[in-house]
């Protein structure tokens, strides 16, 4: 119930600093992999992810719950979300930023190159982002891609000392979406 009330806010909140040109989805999917060559692979997979746009002015806001991500293994899953993103304390990742020089009237079928700065808040800490991504419009739809790396410590996510060797500090984040 607090999890739904948190992201009732966090969504009337995005809408009210938007004006009618929005697009959005919730079904955005999130991808994650954290793995080191030779050991089992930490990777996991968020399909609910939702992720708002305005088209006047390029602002875009993204939201993922913490327990939303799928992993191959449920022990992975269940360590992920009881040691090391703390689901219950830190339950959603949220991003706000802005496209640069977003012009949805230049939009077409071909994928055209982006930049997209802004903030990722995870695990109570924020960090100012940028990352690439590749944006096209088909019919009334939007569709972005974008992939972009973060280090675990920014967001004083602990990996301990036992599997060290086994989990990357490095995190590859991969973002695929349709904005409807």
């Amino acid at each position: 119930m607090k999890t739904k009330l948190i992201l009732a806010i966090l969504l009337s909140t995005a809408f009210l600093g938007f004006s009618q040109s929005k697009k959005m989805t919730k079904t955005g999917d999130v991808k994650f992999e954290a793995s080191v060559p030779s050991f089992e692979e930490v990777k996991a997979q968020n399909s609910t992810t939702t992720v708002v746009l305005n088209t006047d002015n390029g602002d875009i806001a993204a939201l993922a719950l913490m327990k939303g991500f799928r992993f191959k293994v449920a022990l992975m899953e269940e360590h992920f979300n009881e040691n090391y993103i703390e689901s219950d304390k830190y339950p959603k990742a949220t991003f706000k930023g802005k496209i640069d020089n977003f012009d949805m009237s230049k939009l077409s079928e071909a994928e055209k190159e982006f930049t997209i700065n802004g903030t990722l808040e995870l695990h109570g800490k924020s960090k100012k982002i940028t990352a690439p991504a590749k944006i096209k419009k088909s019919g009334d739809s939007i569709y972005l891609t974008s992939a972009f790396s973060v280090n675990s410590d920014d967001f004083a996510i602990e990996i301990p000392q036992i599997v060290s060797k086994k989990v990357s500090k490095k995190v590859n984040i991969n973002v695929d979406c349709v904005l409807k």
